[in-house]
């Protein structure tokens, strides 16, 4: 199937942080409740048509801080020519020196370098060598999976956090100032004008909404590490009743007094 079209109405869901009264969530039910999932290497056309396998990682990842950097800098130390397709393009240049991981693109934002067209951490589709025993996609992904951690710790943040999009806002009432977080879905019209470049995008095609379990849930260790966990469980619950209205209303064949993602509603036929 196409795509859904993009900028259709959604639920929108707000509550205080119960840490800090000036602080307020505002977060996307549609999505959260959506039944998205990441089908990278099980039908994901990839951003490009002319590169398919390489999903949304053809040109690099944008480092969110320093902190960033240093934490991926990290992980791919910990890489080794066995799980590591580009293991030999990332030594130092000089011994002691910083594995060659980075770049600085066009407007001079620091980023992960691209070799061949796409990521440097990205093992491609097809590659064989001797002693190489990694299998293709995102190498940070491997390494997460094979120490038992989750990928948070090893990926750079923009890659484990999409699609899931954090903003800011603020809001202000007579003297006072309120910080807004919204937590929605990085939709292709997120991207600006790049979006428009993307030949697929994932989280609009009913394809990639096929997941078992909805986003708040699936995706809950990125939730949290975004929120905390006291925020998250405020969430999860608005979420939980949501999911039992709709349940309800469809037992019932009762009028839809909630927005659905389309793509979702889609996918279900």
């Amino acid at each position: 199937m196409s795509e859904t079209k993009p900028g259709f109405a959604r639920d929108w869901i707000e509550f205080t942080d119960p840490n800090d009264e000036l602080e307020i969530y505002k977060c996307d039910l549609t999505w959260l409740t959506s039944y998205w999932t990441c089908i990278y290497g099980d039908g994901c056309k990839g951003v490009f048509a002319d590169r398919p396998n390489d999903g949304c990682c053809t040109e690099g990842a944008m480092y969110s801080d320093a902190d960033d950097e240093a934490r991926v800098l990290k992980s791919a130390a910990d890489l080794t020519p066995e799980m590591w397709q580009f293991y030999m393009e990332s030594r130092p240049k000089k011994l002691g020196g910083d594995l060659q991981i980075s770049e600085v693109d066009e407007d001079k934002e620091r980023k992960t370098r691209t070799v061949n067209g796409s990521c440097i951490f990205l093992n491609r589709k097809g590659y064989e060598a001797d002693g190489f025993t990694g299998s293709f996609g995102c190498v940070l992904h491997h390494l997460a999976l094979k120490e038992g951690r989750h990928f948070v710790e090893t990926k750079p943040d923009v890659c484990w956090q999409l699609p899931m999009r954090r903003s800011f806002e603020t809001r202000e009432v007579g003297d006072r100032e309120y910080s807004i977080t919204v937590i929605g879905e990085y939709e292709r019209l997120a991207w600006g004008d790049g979006g428009n470049d993307f030949d697929w995008y994932c989280t609009s095609d009913s394809d990639a909404h096929v997941g078992t379990e909805p986003v708040y849930i699936s995706n809950r260790v990125e939730l949290v590490t975004l929120l905390g966990q006291d925020v998250y469980n405020i969430l999860a619950k608005y979420c939980d009743e949501r999911m039992a209205a709709i349940r309800e209303i469809s037992k019932r064949s009762l009028p839809f007094f909630v927005i659905q993602h389309p793509a979702t509603l889609a996918a279900k036929g």
